[in-house]
């Protein structure tokens, strides 16, 4: 099933390149991250160097691919872009590799995918910018030894621990991205609203801000859905009152929990007394694979303090109960 609030980067999302801020200046939140970057790229460019090479992670949806054609403007450079998945043959990677000019950043999404044999033939590129390829079948197989210029590989990944040691020891800069306040993501409403010439008020950006967990593209998938309601049955403005029937509507609540999000809690609570169960069993109870469940429901749900995971299962938190209205008997010793 799709979800709405879902982080993950989806075909409508698209429409995000076009409000993407260009600089680090325009680029709202991860404040830490960008003064540091301010430094280093700053610094690069005054030794013309290539920049060290750069590791974004964290949750989907927080800015890692806009980071990282920041980095690529802010030292004035081309950015050729991959995904980790994409990249299956030693050929793929030196096909990309040959392209590159001096000071180029090549930005490798999903960095974590990439084949382990891959990864081998990754490691004297960045570090001594060449590589070494078999070509040939058996019996005339040869090395070609390929000189590249200097490139800054921007990597980016939502699984830090997937990552192989010596790959991640061969980023000069690691950053992990943080989730947004409701202020910072408030802002970025209203910057798309400006971008895409589309009023809204202060109370509304910050209602969608609060229901999008704390991720700017959720915020944005929002901003763009109500710009619909409020086209077709509003005067043009996002005002709080469309807002607020519009997310109704789509079933994100005050918390930006959606309907998958619902089932996952009232079967925890309601079928299971609060936990502890094992995800295996959450999962059939709900008709949700255990990927999805571990990947999308609960990252959320453990964030905000609805479920805790413990050595036995998941257990329901008073928050939960709380919010879906549903009394929790405590036991007398509790």
């Amino acid at each position: 099933m799709e979800r709405l609030v879902d982080g993950e980067e989806k075909t409508e999302d698209i429409f995000e390149k076009n409000i993407r801020p260009l600089s680090l200046k325009e680029y709202v939140g991860q404040e830490k991250i960008k003064k540091n970057l301010e430094v280093f790229i700053k610094a690069a460019k005054m030794r013309d160097e290539a920049l060290d090479h750069v590791l974004l992670y964290g949750p989907p949806g927080l800015g890692k691919t806009t980071l990282a054609h920041i980095i690529a403007n802010e030292l004035g450079r081309n950015i050729k872009t991959a995904s980790g998945p994409s990249i299956e043959k030693s050929g793929d990677l030196a096909a990309i590799l040959s392209t590159l000019e001096a000071g180029d950043v090549l930005f490798i999404d999903e960095i974590h995918r990439i084949p382990s044999f891959i990864e081998e033939i990754l490691y004297p590129a960045m570090e001594d910018f060449v590589i070494d390829i078999v070509i040939g079948g058996e019996g005339k197989s040869r090395n070609i030894k390929i000189d590249l210029p200097p490139f800054t590989l921007v990597g980016a990944t939502t699984r830090s621990g997937d990552l192989s040691s010596p790959l991640r020891d061969r980023f000069g800069i690691i950053n992990k991205l943080e989730f947004y306040s409701d202020i910072e993501l408030s802002n970025i409403v209203k910057r798309t609203s400006q971008v895409l010439d589309m009023p809204i008020t202060d109370d509304a950006a910050l209602e969608l801000a609060k229901r999008s967990r704390k991720t700017p593209r959720i915020a944005n998938r929002l901003f763009k859905r109500v710009r619909d309601f409020a086209l077709v049955e509003g005067d043009g403005q996002i005002d709080l009152n469309i807002t607020l029937n519009a997310l109704e509507r789509l079933n994100v609540d005050k918390y930006g929990l959606d309907t998958i999000d619902i089932e996952y809690l009232e079967a925890l609570i309601n079928k299971f007394n609060g936990g502890p169960v094992g995800v295996e069993t959450i999962s059939t109870a709900i008709g949700e694979e255990i990927s999805t469940i571990e990947d999308v429901v609960e990252p959320f749900l453990l964030q905000e303090g609805f479920i805790k995971r413990t050595r036995s299962g998941r257990v329901a938190t008073d928050k939960a109960y709380d919010h879906l209205g549903i009394s929790h008997y405590r036991g007398l010793f509790e």
